[in-house]
C-alpha cells in the first residue's frame, strides 16, 4: 500500500484523460470496499454512490456538464449524492449493536431517540448541509483512495444538479454533492499545480 502522505501530494485533479481505458465495476467495487470506511456524522453513512459507465448516459452527463470534454474521455462518471433523511435509518443501522450485545435495549432506544431529535429539531437546512457535508467527506477518501489503485480523478461541481438527478434516477431525498470523473490522466496536458497559500495564511491559532 503506497504510503498515504505520498498519495496526497501525487492526487491531482486531472483536467484531461487518456480516451478508451476501461474500469471495470470489480476494479469500482476495490475502491468502495475502502470507501464504505469513512467516517460520518452518527455513522448514518448518508452518502450514495452511483457509478456510471454506460457510454449513453455519460453522454447525457457530458450535456448536464455542460460540455466538459474529461466527461467523455473518462473511465466512469461517478456521481456523489447525500442522503438529507439518513437520520431515519437510525433504527436500522444501530439495529447490529443491540443485536451482538454491545449496547442493551434502553442504551439502543436512546441512541435511536436521540439521533432522530437531533436532526429533527435543527430543521431541513441543517439536513441539506448534513447530506454535503458527509457526501464531500466520503468523496474525499474515494478520490485518495482511486489513486492509491492507479486510478486518476477530478472532482466536479459544473453541472446542473437537477438534470444529473434525472439521469440518474435519483429520489428527491438525494442531494447532489458532486460529480467525479475517473481515469488515466493524460499527463503531458497536465498544467502545473495552481498556487497553494502557506500554512499561516489559513491556519489560526486560538
Amino acid at each position: 500500500m503506497a504510503d498515504v502522505l505520498q498519495l496526497i501530494k501525487e492526487r491531482r485533479s486531472a483536467s484531461n484523460f487518456i480516451p478508451n481505458q476501461p474500469i471495470s465495476k470489480s476494479e469500482l467495487d476495490e475502491i468502495f470496499e475502502y470507501v464504505k470506511l469513512a467516517p460520518s456524522a452518527f455513522n448514518l453513512q448518508h452518502t450514495r454512490y452511483h457509478a456510471v459507465l454506460d457510454e449513453d448516459k455519460k453522454t447525457a452527463l457530458l450535456e448536464a456538464a455542460y460540455g466538459q470534454y474529461k466527461v467523455k474521455s473518462s473511465s466512469a462518471v461517478i456521481i456523489v449524492t447525500g442522503d438529507r433523511k439518513a437520520f431515519q435509518q437510525a433504527g436500522d443501522i444501530y439495529k447490529g449493536l443491540h443485536l451482538l450485545g454491545m449496547v442493551n435495549k434502553q442504551e439502543y432506544d436512546l441512541m435511536v431517540n436521540d439521533t432522530l431529535t437531533f436532526y429533527q429539531s435543527r430543521g431541513e437546512a441543517f439536513q441539506r448541509d448534513e447530506a454535503i457535508r458527509n457526501g464531500a467527506l466520503s468523496a474525499m477518501l474515494f478520490m485518495l483512495v482511486a489513486k492509491e489503485k492507479g486510478w486518476d480523478t477530478c472532482p466536479m461541481i459544473g453541472f446542473d444538479p437537477a438534470q444529473v438527478k434525472e439521469i440518474i434516477g435519483s429520489d428527491d431525498q438525494s442531494e447532489v454533492t458532486m460529480m467525479i470523473t475517473v481515469g488515466k490522466e493524460k499527463v503531458e496536458s497536465r498544467k502545473p499545480r495552481g498556487y497553494r497559500k502557506p500554512v499561516n495564511e489559513f491556519v489560526r491559532y486560538l
